[in-house]
């Protein structure tokens, strides 16, 4: 892991640039010396690292004590795109504004994007646990689909904040039975992207025995910030 870039933010978070190989990462860690706590953060479905909604979230937590982590894994963010990739991106938006079917279209965007960044998550959890101000546990925040990979396979990840869960691939669907971890769903109850029976359907399949779902009403981008606050104590309670 190589830090390209730092700087001190007025909350004195630390915010730092890396790379990790091919990958490129943002860490962020509160100005407390001891070794703190740490939050993978994704975003959904390829978006970049930078998103400003991520990074907002990422700076808040961070604030609260804990060191917060995001790449753009293969095929997301800045990171090179396969045509196939893109050419499904477009026939998804296609059909979601016509109303056809998206179910086909979905799985053969959504689960090799999961089957692609959920090994670059890894490998970056694996060099950050090696920095002296980072000492676990690990929790994880964002993108359902890849979260349940990655608590599924890597018995690293403590806790799980996942947002809104209606469009899975059906092979996390099924990997879901098998995550026992603390969970958190936030379900956005009018989300037009994000079918509210599959997202309460996905919320059944997990095997954990502590799992909570908020719902607020309101579309996909309408998560009260108050979610954001709440998601801290719900870490608090596994983490620290």
């Amino acid at each position: 892991m190589r830090f390209t870039s730092e700087q001190r933010l007025d909350d004195g978070v630390l915010e730092r640039e890396f790379t990790l190989g091919e990958i490129p990462g943002t860490l962020w860690t509160p100005g407390s010396a001891a070794p703190t706590p740490l939050i993978l953060m994704a975003h959904n479905n390829g978006l970049p690292k930078a998103e400003p909604r991520l990074v907002a979230r990422a700076r808040y937590t961070a604030a609260c004590g804990y060191a917060v982590a995001t790449i753009d894994a293969a095929g997301c963010g800045a990171r090179p795109r396969s045509a196939v990739d893109e050419q499904a991106r477009a026939d998804l938006r296609r059909a979601m504004q016509t109303g056809e079917p998206v179910d086909e279209i979905f799985e053969s965007l959504v689960g090799p994007l999961v089957d692609k960044a959920a090994p670059e998550w890894r490998s970056t959890l694996h060099a950050l646990l090696a920095l002296p101000e980072i000492g676990g546990p690990v929790g994880y925040s964002g993108w359902t689909a890849l979260g349940i990979r990655l608590a599924a396979v890597d018995p690293r990840i403590a806790a799980a904040g996942f947002f809104a869960g209606g469009y899975v691939p059906l092979a996390q669907r099924e990997e879901a039975r098998q995550v026992t971890i603390p969970l958190l769903l936030l379900l956005q109850w009018d989300d037009e992207g994000n079918p509210r029976q599959r997202a309460l359907d996905l919320f059944d399949a997990f095997g954990s025995k502590e799992k909570t779902l908020h719902a607020n009403l309101g579309g996909h981008l309408g998560t009260p910030w108050f979610e954001v606050e709440d998601g801290d104590r719900f870490f608090g309670r596994h983490l620290k």
